[in-house]
């Protein structure tokens, strides 16, 4: 359940790579320093005193459905408020996915991009698949026959897409860690590398591949003429292909891979034949699928099917509630709005709206959300990177200092209240 595809400053469609630092969400506009997981926040005094009063109310109880980027924002703050709530995910850590790529070619780094929920919940975090939601009851119904009450509900389920970028096994913390060591051996052991699909997941993986091994032979399809994503500047997608070809990545653009399905992914295979429609032949020793992100639906379909998009996300009105459900939000990839799918824009539908329900519960004015302008990072490798800022070009320095060198892990440590792994 976790998001976002997919990216704070990070990635769009994919949620692990890009970036958005946009400026505007809602009546207080989001500073364009500021980072998904660490919102604005009220003073320390208001905070408590307005939040020991909401704890008095024993119908207070406010349920999370995906623990990613969206929803521990909307967890965080909540616990800072003491608000009552139950954060519920189908695994036990939260996977800090902008940085997944890296993960996947350099060894130890996956400690990094997975954070226990329990250590930073406690007793208000479920581990559990939700399997249907009751609106006229109020409760969410998990696999295993509990039964979740609730007085407001946030729906965070974010997206899935192909490992690497996004991790979709439900599995525990450790063996997920392993999982992304392994891969870095697969890579290790491949001369030829093929990435299919060149949207922000996509140049971001070619990137960090030949980043971290200069030697190897790594080739990019994308079926599209042009790199990265539509919503970027001319010149930042042409950045971006000018980074990959310094590098040495060999770039088949507009062509469609016609065999994907027969080919192994992910894994060490000599000698596979990667075909295009055109009939273009590239030999490759290993596969990697970068080709986008599915809305994670499955939890509330059935019970909110007149509010469905054609995605599978969630229609909201201006503050982030569901058409006709005053206390039913929804957050991150699982929203349907017009903005890139990316963890930052998830962390400020989460300030949205946690403040929402603090005022609702208070009979003040609920705040709106507005997308603002658009500012995406792309990091190509530890020291390289392109992006743009609310419009305006910005190049290698400031995108290896903001994002580039740490892609933001040590802030979901400290937002989690945790130690980060040396």
């Amino acid at each position: 359940m976790a998001h976002k595809s997919s990216a704070w400053l990070s990635t769009a469609r994919h949620a692990p790579q890009g970036a958005v630092l946009s400026q505007g969400a809602g009546k207080r506009r989001a500073s364009s320093c500021s980072t998904a997981l660490e919102p604005s926040s009220p003073p320390e005094e208001e905070r408590r005193a307005m939040g020991s009063r909401l704890s008095l109310d024993d119908s207070v109880r406010v349920v999370i459905v995906g623990g990613g980027f969206g929803g521990t924002a909307a967890a965080s703050q909540l616990k800072a408020w003491a608000v009552p709530f139950v954060l519920v995910d189908m695994r036990d850590a939260f996977h800090h996915n902008v940085a997944a790529l890296r993960a996947s070619v350099e060894s130890g780094f996956a400690r990094k991009t997975f954070i226990s929920y329990s250590a930073t919940f406690g007793d208000s975090f479920r581990q559990g698949r939700v399997v249907g939601i009751d609106p006229t009851r109020q409760q969410v119904l998990l696999s295993d026959g509990e039964e979740l009450h609730y007085s407001h509900l946030i729906l965070a389920t974010g997206s899935d897409g192909p490992f690497p970028g996004k991790f979709n096994k439900v599995i525990d913390m450790e063996s997920a860690i392993q999982a992304y060591e392994d891969m870095v051996k697969e890579i290790e052991k491949a001369e030829r590398i093929l990435v299919v699909g060149g949207g922000a997941a996509g140049v971001e993986m070619a990137a960090e591949i030949k980043t971290e091994h200069p030697a190897k032979e790594v080739t990019l399809i994308h079926s599209k003429i042009a790199l990265a994503d539509t919503e970027l500047l001319h010149s930042v997608r042409q950045e971006v292909k000018e980074i990959l070809l310094r590098k040495g990545v060999r770039l088949l653009l507009g062509e469609r891979v016609n065999n994907v399905e027969n080919l192994t992914t992910n894994q060490f295979q000599k000698d596979m034949v990667v075909r295009t429609e055109k009939g273009t032949e590239v030999a490759a020793d290993m596969v990697i699928l970068c080709t986008g992100i599915k809305i994670n639906s499955s939890a509330y379909a059935s019970a909110f099917g007149e509010q469905l998009a054609s995605n599978g996300a969630l229609r909201v009105n201006e503050h982030l509630q569901l058409e006709g459900h005053e206390n039913i939000y929804a957050i991150g990839d699982c929203a349907d709005l017009r903005e890139p799918k990316m963890a930052y824009h998830a962390g400020l539908h989460a300030n949205v709206v946690v403040t929402n329900i603090i005022n609702s519960l208070t009979h003040k004015p609920l705040k709106t959300y507005q997308p603002g302008s658009l500012t995406f990072l792309l990091s190509m490798g530890k020291n390289d990177g392109v992006g743009q800022v609310n419009g305006y070009y910005v190049g290698r320095l400031l995108v290896t200092i903001a994002k580039s060198r740490d892609l933001f892990v040590s802030k979901s440590w400290k937002t989690m209240g945790q130690t980060m792994p040396s």
